[in-house]
C-alpha cells in the first residue's frame, strides 16, 4: 500500500516538474535571445546607444578632461562613427587592455575603440574593423641614457609596459632575461621610468613623446622604431552587417577628410588617413 501511494505521488509531481523545466528553459532562451540573437547592428540601433570601451587614460587618444569627460582622438572617432551608424548616443565605458577582449565576448560593451593592435590571437576571439590608425613602437629611456638603443640592449634589464598590450608580449618574448614590469597605463610607466624605477619602457613613440611633454618627464625615445602596429576596433564575432557598416563608415571618414581633421586636431597635426594609405592593401581592409 505504501509503495502504491509513493508511485501515485510521483505521478502527481511529474506535470509540475515538467512545467518547471519548461519555465526554466524558456527563461534561459529569452535571456540568451535578448543578448545574443540578431546582428549587433540591429541591437545597437534598437537600443539607441553604442557602448564603447576605452582606457580613458591613454592621451591623446582617449583620456578624461578637467570635467572628467572622455575626450581624445578615439572618442571623437567613436562619436562620429555612431552618428554615421544611425545611433543617437555613445556610452564610454572605462576598461583596460587586459579586459577588452573578455568584455566584448561577455557583452559588457559593444565594441572597443582604444588602439588595439590587430593580431591573429585576438582574431580568434573577436572581429576587427578595418584599420583606423597606425602606431610606431619605440624604446623610451631616461634623458641622456646612451647605452640602450635596441631590444638586445635590454637583455637582463627592467622594462616597463602597459599591461595587456602587444608591447608586453614583445618584451616577454623578444628580450632575453628581461624583468618585465606592467603598469595600468603609459603615464604611470613613463613616470616610473623618469624616476629610475625601470631601465626602459616600450610604448608608442608618438604617445611617449606626447606624455613626456605634457608631464614634463625627462625621458626620450632611443633608437629606431621597433615595429609599426596597425590598430582597429573590436567587437563580437558573427555580426557581419555591423562589421560592414563600421568599415563603410570608416572608409567614408577617410574619403571625406573627417579622419584627417580629427587626427590633426589630437595627434599634433598627423594626417592619419595619409598614414593608413601607406599600408599594404591586404592590411588596409
Amino acid at each position: 500500500m505504501a509503495k502504491f501511494q509513493r508511485s501515485r505521488s510521483i505521478r502527481r509531481l511529474l506535470p509540475l516538474l515538467s512545467g518547471l523545466i519548461a519555465l526554466v528553459a524558456g527563461t534561459t532562451a529569452c535571456s540568451t535571445g535578448a543578448q545574443g540573437s540578431g546582428d549587433l547592428l540591429d541591437r545597437v540601433r534598437e537600443s539607441g546607444t553604442l557602448r564603447v570601451a576605452n582606457t580613458q587614460a591613454n592621451p591623446p587618444w582617449n583620456f578624461l578632461d578637467e570635467a572628467s569627460q572622455p575626450v581624445g582622438y578615439d572618442v571623437d572617432v567613436a562619436n562620429e562613427l555612431a552618428r554615421r551608424l544611425g545611433v543617437a548616443e555613445v556610452e564610454f565605458i572605462p576598461s583596460n587592455f587586459q579586459s577588452f577582449i573578455e568584455g566584448v565576448r561577455a557583452d559588457r560593451f559593444d565594441m572597443v575603440i582604444s588602439g588595439q593592435t590587430i593580431t591573429d590571437e585576438r582574431r580568434e576571439q573577436v572581429d576587427f574593423s578595418r584599420p583606423y590608425q597606425v602606431n610606431g613602437v619605440s624604446i623610451f629611456v631616461q634623458a641622456g641614457e646612451s647605452s640602450i638603443a635596441t631590444l638586445a640592449d635590454l637583455a637582463g634589464r627592467s622594462v616597463g609596459v602597459s599591461a595587456g598590450t602587444t608591447q608586453e608580449k614583445m618584451a616577454r618574448e623578444q628580450i632575453d632575461d628581461a624583468d618585465v614590469r606592467t603598469y595600468q597605463n603609459a603615464t604611470l610607466a613613463l613616470t616610473d621610468l623618469s624616476r629610475g624605477g625601470v631601465d626602459a619602457m616600450l610604448v608608442s613613440r608618438f604617445q611617449g613623446t606626447f606624455l613626456a611633454e605634457q608631464n614634463d618627464l625627462p625621458v626620450e625615445p632611443a633608437g629606431e622604431l621597433l615595429e609599426r602596429e596597425v590598430n582597429a576596433m573590436t567587437f563580437q564575432k558573427d555580426s557581419p552587417r555591423f562589421k560592414q557598416a563600421v568599415d563603410e563608415a570608416l572608409a567614408a571618414m577617410i574619403e571625406d577628410g573627417t579622419l584627417t581633421r580629427l587626427s590633426e586636431r589630437w595627434l599634433g597635426g598627423l594626417d592619419m588617413a595619409a598614414e593608413l594609405a601607406k599600408l599594404p592593401a591586404d592590411q588596409n581592409r
